[in-house]
Order: structure tokens, then C-alpha cells, then sequence
């Protein structure tokens, strides 16, 4: 008897979303790294001068709006992955540890890109946000039937962002909750995800709302297995090496 396969889904796997979502990280933290503290706060390039028929300050400053509109995308993927994540991890202690461990090692890389200092504690990088937002569900979901103590852990995890000054703070718990709370309801997980996702880049015409449309093409599989660490390693190893090349470009 001839042995047969099952097809694989159409759309997105887990491995695809967290490509798009990486490469359109990559691509914000060059205009927020090397064009916005590199190019444009370079003394030595007069930026008075022209290309294609317009000032270089104005040319790199539509540059910059591209890739950090681009970049718009990548934050609610990231919130949706990390509630697929919670859904159906094992051991969700291992899994909010390694999120914590490489939160405080990529902060002095997430600091010396965006501010240029070793230590900015007014903006803590977006793993903090992300651990946050997986205690909320976890203490959300273990008050289950409870709404008061559901309450106080949306309150206190909101809170706790705000305070850290994380990425994203309210807006990124939110989101997780969001994603979590309307995962089996997906018109109005995107309504919600998708104005959410609006409000928070409203600066760049909205275009986080985009994202929407690459998760309502996840097909469900979690795909190959290549980026699940490789992702941790690459936040704080870009944006190392994007804070050398804007010194490279400052001198």
C-alpha cells in the first residue's frame, strides 16, 4: 500500500511569522539606530545639500519614516507569538526565564543603540514587556472565574510596565491580553489587536494594524524549529552591532 502525507496547511507557520516579525524589527532599528542616532547627528555631513532634488535632512528623514513604519509590523506578531507560546508550552517557568535572562542581557545593547549611554533606565527594551505581559497571563489564567483577581493582574502587570518605562508599556499588555483572551474569536481579536496595533503607531499612518493580516494567516503549525533561540541571540547582537556602525558613521 502506498504510504501517503497529509498536505501542509496554506498560510503561515509559526517558524514564518517569527521571520517577517524579526526582519521588520531589523529593519526599524536601522532607521532608529543608524539613520536617527548615526546619519542625522553626524556633524561632518552637511545636510543642507541635496539628493535627487531634495535636502539630505529631509531625504534621510523619508527614509527613516519607511523603515520605521516597516517596522510597525513586527511588535503585535510578537505579542501573538508569545501567547501561542504560552498556549502550548510545557514548562512555562523555562520559558519565562530564558525571556527574563535575555531581557537584562540585551539591555545594555537596547540602551547604548537608542540612547547611546550604558544605562538609560527611562526605556527598557521590549523583553521586559514581553515577560510582563506572560506573568499577566499566567496569574490571568490561574484566576480563572475569578474577575476581581483577573482585574488585579491586568492592573498590576500594566502597572509594572508603566513603571519600568518598558517598550510599548500599557499598550503591549494589552495587546497580549488581547490576543489571549479573544484567541478563539478572531473578528474581534482583530478588531481590537488591529486598533491597538493602529493607536500605537498612529505616527506611521497606523501601519501596525498590517500586521493583522499576516496573523490571520497563521495556519496553526508551529513549522521549523531554527529561530526559537535564534531570536534571542539576534535582539541583542543587532542592535550591538547597529550601535557600532552609528559610532562608525559619528566619526
Amino acid at each position: 500500500m502506498q504510504e501517503t502525507t497529509s498536505p501542509e496547511r496554506k498560510g503561515f507557520t509559526g517558524y514564518t511569522l517569527k521571520l517577517i516579525a524579526i526582519v521588520t524589527m531589523f529593519i526599524d532599528h536601522i532607521g532608529a539606530v543608524v539613520i536617527e542616532n548615526g546619519i542625522l547627528r553626524n556633524p561632518n555631513i552637511d545636510l543642507t545639500t541635496t539628493i535627487l532634488g531634495i535636502t539630505q535632512v529631509r531625504f534621510w528623514g523619508y527614509i527613516d519614516f519607511a523603515l520605521r513604519t516597516v517596522g510597525r509590523l513586527s511588535f503585535p506578531i510578537f505579542c501573538f507569538l508569545l501567547v501561542q507560546g504560552f498556549v502550548h508550552t510545557r514548562n512555562l517557568k523555562h520559558y519565562s526565564m530564558r525571556l527574563l535572562i535575555f531581557a537584562l542581557v540585551s539591555e545594555v545593547p537596547f540602551d547604548l543603540a537608542l540612547s547611546g549611554e550604558w544605562f538609560h533606565p527611562e526605556y527598557q527594551n521590549v523583553l521586559f514587556t514581553l515577560l510582563l505581559g506572560l506573568w499577566v497571563l499566567s496569574a490571568y489564567k490561574k484566576a480563572y472565574g475569578d474577575p476581581l483577581k483577573q482585574a488585579l493582574a491586568i492592573i498590576a502587570g500594566c502597572g509594572a510596565a508603566v513603571f519600568l518605562r518598558c517598550d510599548y508599556n500599557i499598550i503591549g499588555i494589552a495587546l497580549i491580553l488581547i490576543f489571549y483572551i479573544y484567541r478563539d474569536n478572531h473578528k474581534i481579536q482583530s478588531l481590537l489587536a488591529g486598533f491597538l496595533a493602529a493607536l500605537e503607531s498612529a505616527y506611521c499612518l497606523g501601519a501596525g494594524a498590517l500586521s493583522l493580516f499576516a496573523i490571520r494567516n497563521y495556519n496553526g503549525e508551529r513549522g521549523k524549529n531554527c529561530l526559537s533561540k535564534l531570536f534571542y541571540w539576534f535582539y541583542p547582537v543587532h542592535l550591538l552591532l547597529l550601535y557600532i556602525l552609528s559610532l562608525l558613521i559619528l566619526k
